[in-house]
């Protein structure tokens, strides 16, 4: 990605967000009034790839509604929600570690350590993936307070 379409895609992030600013409501990046957008977060661990979820195999969990493409992923995330739910509640992982929050798409994704993180933008995720220990470190360390 250019430079100027880089920082055109922060800046957008900022105007979503605003640096330092808590969420508007606690919880899990919502699109649509699903969760993470619908994306089923399931398919990252066992497809490989996202997938587009369906009602017909929604779960509530912690005041949000997940889609799932199966009834088989619906059910692994009923039985350990936390082994698959994207981390700071599926918010832009990078964003989290520049101190606020910002939307995601569903391919700006990967999974470390066994977690999965999402980023605003495939350019943005680049940026991430630079420093990924570090700016997990800072994220983790973020949170808590962005949560407020």
């Amino acid at each position: 990605m250019s430079r100027l379409r880089y920082l055109a895609s922060a800046l957008l992030a900022l105007c979503l967000a605003g640096p330092g600013s808590a969420l508007a409501e606690p919880g899990f990046f919502s699109k649509q009034g699903f969760a993470i957008g619908g994306t089923d977060p399931v398919a990252y661990f066992t497809a490989g790839r996202p997938m587009q979820g369906s009602p017909d195999y929604a779960v509530e969990w912690q005041d949000a509604t997940w889609l799932f493409a199966s009834a088989e992923h619906r059910d692994l995330f009923r039985e350990a929600p936390e082994a698959y739910a994207p981390q700071y509640g599926g918010w832009c992982a990078w964003a989290v570690a520049q101190g606020y929050t910002a939307p995601t798409t569903p391919e700006a994704w990967k999974i470390v350590d066994g977690r999965l993180y999402l980023n605003y933008s495939q350019g943005v995720q680049r940026r991430w993936e630079r420093d990924i220990p570090g700016f997990i470190e800072t994220a983790d360390a973020n949170w808590p307070e962005l949560m407020e």
